[in-house]
C-alpha cells in the first residue's frame, strides 16, 4: 500500500543531535514528566504543558526520520504530542510514519486527531481524509469508512477515479446503500459526470429500484444528449416498468 502523503522533511542539520549530555539529560528528564501526563492512546485536550517543548520535540522527530530512524523519530514525535496535543504536524508525522511502517491501527487514531484540528482545506487534510477513509474500508470498518469518504469526495471533487474504487468497495462487500451514497455525493460535487448517473442506475437496478435507475438514466441522458448508449438505456429500462 503506498503512502499518499510523505513524512514532512525538514533541513534541520545534524548538529542537533550532537548535544551535551547536561542538555540531553535535562531533555530526557522532561519526556519521562511527560510520559507520565498521560498516554497518548487516550486523546488529551487539556492545557498545552509547554509548546515551545513540543517543537522540540517535533524537530528531533522529523530528524530521526530524514535518517530513517524510525523508532527514535515515533519516541520523539509522541513526546511532541504529549508536550503540545494540539501540535497538528506532530500527529500527521507519527501518522505518517506508522503508515509507513504499515502499523495501519496505530495510524488511523492519530489522523483522525489530526482531521479534527484542521481549519482549512489543503493537502494534508485531504491526503489524512482519503487516507482514513480508505484504511477504515479495508478493514471493513464501512460504518466508519463511509464518512471519511463522502467528505474525501466534497474535499477532493476533481478525483473522479477514487469514487469508482469506493462504491465498488462497497457495492461488491453488500453494501448498496453505502454504494448509492458515494454516487449521490459525486453527483452533488461533480454535477457534469454522466456516468456517475449511469453507475447510480445500476446500483439501483440491482437494487430493484427501477423508478429510480431510471431517474438515474434520464440524468445520464441530459448531460450527454448525443450518446445513444444513455438513450437506449432509458428506453430499455421504462420497458420494464
Amino acid at each position: 500500500m503506498k503512502l499518499f502523503y510523505a513524512v514532512y522533511r525538514t533541513s534541520i542539520t545534524l548538529a542537533i543531535l550532537a548535544m551535551s549530555t547536561a542538555s540531553v539529560a535535562q531533555d530526557d528528564g522532561a519526556a519521562s514528566v511527560l510520559q507520565r501526563y498521560g498516554d497518548l492512546d487516550i486523546e488529551r485536550t487539556g492545557p498545552t504543558i509547554d509548546a515551545e517543548l513540543g517543537q522540540k520535540y517535533l524537530r528531533r522527530g522529523n530528524t530521526y526520520s530524514n535518517l530513517e530512524r524510525f523508532e527514535e523519530a515515533i519516541d520523539e514525535y509522541r513526546k511532541a504530542i504529549s508536550a503540545d496535543p494540539s501540535l497538528a504536524d506532530a500527529l500527521r508525522n507519527l501518522a505518517n510514519t506508522y503508515y509507513y511502517l504499515e502499523r495501519f491501527d496505530e495510524a488511523k487514531p492519530l489522523l483522525a486527531r489530526f482531521i479534527r484540528l484542521q481549519t482549512a482545506t489543503t493537502a494534508s487534510l485531504i491526503a489524512a481524509v482519503t487516507t482514513l477513509g480508505e484504511l477504515e474500508r479495508g478493514d471493513g470498518n464501512y460504518a466508519a469508512s463511509i464518512a471519511f469518504d463522502l467528505r474525501a469526495i466534497e474535499l477532493d471533487s476533481d478525483n473522479d477515479s477514487q469514487v469508482h474504487i469506493m462504491a465498488n468497495t462497497y457495492n461488491n462487500a453488500g453494501e448498496a446503500d453505502k454504494a448509492i451514497a458515494v454516487y449521490q455525493k459525486a453527483i452533488e460535487v461533480m454535477p457534469g459526470n454522466a456516468f456517475f448517473d449511469r453507475s447510480l442506475g445500476r446500483i439501483l437496478e440491482q437494487a430493484n429500484r427501477i423508478e429510480d435507475a431510471l431517474q438515474a438514466y434520464k440524468s445520464a441522458a441530459a448531460k450527454n444528449p448525443d450518446s445513444s448508449f444513455y438513450s437506449d438505456l432509458v428506453e430499455s429500462t421504462r420497458s420494464r416498468l
